[in-house]
């Protein structure tokens, strides 16, 4: 037997060539270094409000630890369908309409593999969060990226989108607010949105999970809302943003029957349910944590006006983003790239920032900067980018 020869590539070829994340790939490398100031990672700084804990703790105590239906808790489903329909104005029946998954980013997973058959074309707008590209090649669909700008305050055109549209096309991937500019649509523009869609009988898949972080309005939205739209829209949300619940691992899904059916047998065969101990945390959320949810939003406006602020002060011209908790400055002036930024600025003043270009090709020239973090951190982390900044002057 010859022992030096090697094995054979075992792995699949469409899981061979996909990039591993951009955004986990720059943080291994701030895991090597200490006093590292983070705006980077998009998870809150918040303890997850004690009343959620409290319930998570007393279900253990009553032992309630064994599965739960496929679909969930059914008081929690019902639960997730009276906020729904309370904050954005939708109905759905909890025993036919609504999933509850493992975090959103599995409820993503499930509509995609769901709805996708080989060639299928879905359209997302970009930049965008990094997973939406993987999940759509690793079902065998084909991802169709448009370009968001700037100068739109990187809200979806909706003459850009109908301009991506062939008949091979299947669904539209909307996420606003949106990670990482912290954009949202206007009315008009999720009007015309709409209306394309219905006109070329596209699905829409809604990824809400930053509804909740909205600093400029009072109300939450969603395209689902909007005529014919609910019986083509899958609504995913969860409770790792809003409620700061990002160790719990909670998402959900709303939508036509028929598609929430299909999206429960992939559920049923890959992760049987999400675990019950986490799914009674998200119940007492949806009961008692508002105010809570509320405070935390107060708290990031409050972070998000520091931090615009000082970017435009700095020479780094920054939108002012309506949602979400990140901001996305162009760094184009320095003359560097957004990964040579992001990796000098780490080296030299320990700060983290993610590469725009994680986020797509329309991503180069920014940075994403989040502001779930403390005023204190944020001041001196800006301190710090304004050194760096000038330092590149002299």
């Amino acid at each position: 037997m010859n022992d030096s020869k090697s094995c054979r590539n075992f792995v699949a070829e469409h899981i061979d060539v996909l990039p591993k994340s951009g955004i986990r790939k720059f943080f291994d490398l701030v895991n090597t270094m200490d006093n590292v100031i983070s705006l980077g990672i998009g998870e809150p700084d918040f303890v997850s409000p004690w009343t959620i804990c409290e319930s998570a703790i007393y279900s253990l105590e009553r032992g309630r630890t064994s599965y739960t239906s496929n679909l969930g808790l059914l008081s929690l489903r019902k639960a997730i369908c009276s906020y729904v329909n309370k904050y954005f104005n939708l109905q759905y029946d909890p025993q036919k309409e609504c999933i509850v998954t493992v975090g959103v980013s599995e409820a993503f997973d499930l509509v995609i593999r769901a709805i996708t058959e080989p060639g299928d074309e879905i359209i997302y707008h970009e930049p965008c969060y990094v997973s939406y590209n993987a999940e759509i090649k690793m079902a065998h669909g084909v991802a169709v990226p448009v370009d968001t700008h700037e100068k739109n305050e990187f809200a979806l055109s909706p003459a850009d989108l109908e301009k991506a549209i062939t008949p091979r096309t299947k669904a539209i991937i909307l996420n606003f607010p949106c990670n990482p500019t912290g954009a949202l649509l206007t009315p008009e523009q999720s009007a015309a949105i709409a209306e394309i869609a219905v006109r070329h009988d596209l699905l829409v898949i809604a990824d809400q999970i930053y509804s909740e972080l909205h600093y400029d309005s009072d109300s939450m939205d969603s395209i689902a809302s909007l005529p014919g739209m609910k019986e083509r829209t899958i609504f995913l949300h969860g409770f790792s943003k809003a409620f700061a619940m990002t160790g719990f691992r909670i998402g959900y899904a709303c939508g036509p029957a028929q598609i929430i059916d299909a999206m429960m047998k992939i559920h049923q065969y890959s992760m049987l349910c999400a675990p019950i101990t986490a799914q009674y945390a998200a119940e007492e959320a949806l009961k008692n944590a508002i105010p809570d949810m509320q405070n935390m939003v107060e708290q990031y406006k409050a972070r998000r006006n520091l931090i615009v602020s000082r970017f435009n002060e700095i020479g780094l011209p920054c939108v002012n983003p309506h949602g979400a908790f990140y901001v996305f400055p162009n760094i184009q002036s320095t003359g560097l790239s957004s990964q040579d930024f992001a990796e000098e600025l780490l080296n030299r003043e320990c700060v983290a920032v993610v590469p725009g270009s994680a986020f797509g090709a329309c991503g180069e020239g920014y940075i994403r900067c989040s502001y779930a973090t403390s005023m204190d951190e944020i001041r001196l982390a800006m301190d710090k980018i304004e050194h760096f900044v000038k330092s590149l002057k002299q």
